[in-house]
């Protein structure tokens, strides 16, 4: 199976459609049926490595502030406790933990695929980040999640490579910030040249400012990490920034060549108020 990494934005892009959602849309009509879809979502961001190991995960809308079509958008997928326990065999001597009853699939998987796989009838699963683990961890544990392309599984890190909500400038909603565009570039340049180097973006002149809290950026570690372990190297999907603080781009390995897609002035997402590590305590 092929990987990817999704720059997700706002929730908004559930129920819109632009060059990015177009760009996930066409990525999940051009790859193989998965036998199932493991999400890395900067959405379960806790102290602990998990994977979700219910028969039926909820949809959850792990935000607020937006209009209500969005709240009411529902993903039920199934879920695959079988492959949950695959998972923990295939990154073993990496502990995971199985969850049972406590998540689901948040924002960051379903907004996504809403567009990508719309019918949600390939069952998903989502692997938490562990926050209280290093860069390097993250990189390892995608080495080691890489197994399940050969098993059928399709794994996909959400989040996004500049993610700094507290400089959002709403005048500015298809441009990037001078620093924004540094970071953005020198993921490029790892992510198309050597991905297992993806750790090293930590000590650019800009990560202080580009992922002032790493959720958002860990699940590209993944998606590097699987990268590495085949010798791939990264094409992008979709380019494009929002609101000057915000990198939509999206990336794939082993992937069918799609056609390239371009931010426009109207794909700029409403984007209010989303949860995430900014705003609690996680």
């Amino acid at each position: 199976m092929p990987a990817a990494f999704v720059g997700h934005g706002s929730p908004m892009n559930a129920v819109e459609r632009n060059a990015y959602t177009d760009a996930w849309r066409a990525f999940g009509a051009s790859v193989p049926r998965p036998r199932a879809i493991l999400c890395v979502s900067a959405h379960w961001y806790i102290n602990a490595t998990a994977v979700t190991a219910m028969a039926t995960p909820r949809t959850i809308h792990d935000f607020y502030g937006f209009p209500s079509e969005l709240f009411d958008v529902d993903y039920p997928a199934p879920g695959a406790p079988e492959i949950a326990e695959e998972i923990v065999e295939v990154v073993e001597p990496t502990w995971v933990g199985l969850d049972a009853d406590s998540w689901g699939i948040d924002h960051g998987t379903w907004s996504v695929l809403v567009h990508a796989f719309p019918d949600a009838d390939v069952p998903v699963l989502q692997l938490a980040i562990n926050a209280m683990k290093p860069l390097e961890y993250h990189l390892d544990l995608g080495t080691r999640l890489a197994g399940l392309r050969d098993r059928g599984v399709l794994v996909i890190g959400s989040g996004n490579v500049v993610h700094n909500l507290r400089d959002i400038d709403w005048r500015q909603p298809t441009a990037g910030f001078a620093w924004a565009e540094r970071f953005n570039e020198a993921a490029r340049t790892v992510l198309t040249d050597d991905p297992a180097r993806a750790v090293t973006l930590g000590e650019h002149p800009d990560w202080a400012q580009a992922a002032p809290t790493p959720d958002h950026f860990i699940p590209l570690l993944y998606f590097a990490g699987m990268a590495a372990a085949s010798g791939d190297r990264a094409a992008a999907l979709v380019d494009g920034y929002a609101y000057g603080s915000l990198s939509m781009t999206s990336y794939s390995v082993g992937a069918p060549p799609a056609p390239a897609h371009e931010a426009r002035s109207e794909d700029a997402a409403w984007m209010p108020v989303e949860v995430s590590a900014e705003d609690t305590n996680i």
